[in-house]
């Protein structure tokens, strides 16, 4: 198996096989605690943390785990890492960690996480598995950071509060109030029902940028194609 080049990594993490608009993988975590910026990415960086870690060594080992027990060990190792993303979150930013609650411990049934793991670093050499693991985890985590905002911005009228839960002390005047102090929110926007309709509209907006960036390329290979050499003998004068 040939391994991809990197710029082919980097662009399917990114967007062409984006685990939250593409695969739709992690859905239940980007839905429920992006109603904010701040919490959105607490748990994209913990996601990250734990694909990036997980596909390096499943990558490491993978000559050495047989295909009976690949699934099970994969399981085993993400949910150590997830273990290390807990404990750090409780000893660094635990007013987060309770924010986010059980959905740090279900990094482990993250479907993309496990994905990844069997269906890339586990055929594929140590390096590319480990840019794979990140450009995929930075990917989730842009789509988690634009519905926080969007949802945020329309539910309370603010952009970046409360993120001295993650920075600290020195981030605690990070916030914006963009909307004035006296703007109602829109209760929807901080509803579940409002992470559904930023998704899909992210997903609409995907597709749709696809598909025009497919019709100009069929409609250049059309010009090229469609284009005739001719062939002049003799001598103008």
């Amino acid at each position: 198996m040939a391994t991809p080049a990197y710029a082919e990594i980097t662009h399917n993490g990114l967007w062409k096989n984006n685990p939250a608009l593409v695969q739709l993988l992690g859905l239940c975590p980007l839905l429920a605690v992006t109603g904010s910026v701040v919490n959105a990415i607490g748990l994209g960086l913990a996601t990250t943390g734990v694909l990036t870690c997980s596909n390096l060594a499943v990558s490491l080992v993978r000559r050495q785990m047989p295909d009976t027990v690949r699934l099970p060990a994969s399981v085993m190792i993400i949910a150590t890492f997830v273990t290390c993303v807990e404990l750090l979150m409780k000893a660094f930013t635990y007013e987060l960690y309770l924010v986010l609650g059980i959905f740090i411990p279900l990094i482990v049934t993250n479907c993309a996480i496990l994905g990844r793991a069997d269906a890339f670093a586990s055929k594929n050499p140590v390096l590319p598995s480990l840019v794979d693991g990140f450009m995929m985890g930075v990917g989730f985590t842009a789509v988690l950071i634009v519905i926080g905002a969007v949802r945020e911005i329309l539910g309370q009228g603010t952009l970046f509060s409360d993120m001295d839960l993650l920075l600290g002390p020195m981030a605690k005047d990070w916030g914006l109030q963009l909307l004035g102090s006296d703007y109602p929110g829109v209760l929807v926007a901080v509803l579940p029902p409002g992470a559904f309709l930023v998704a899909g509209l992210l997903i609409a907006a995907k597709n749709a940028i696809d598909t025009g960036i497919e019709r100009r390329r069929s409609q250049q290979i059309k010009i090229v194609s469609g284009t005739k050499r001719v062939r002049v003998t003799g001598k103008i004068s």
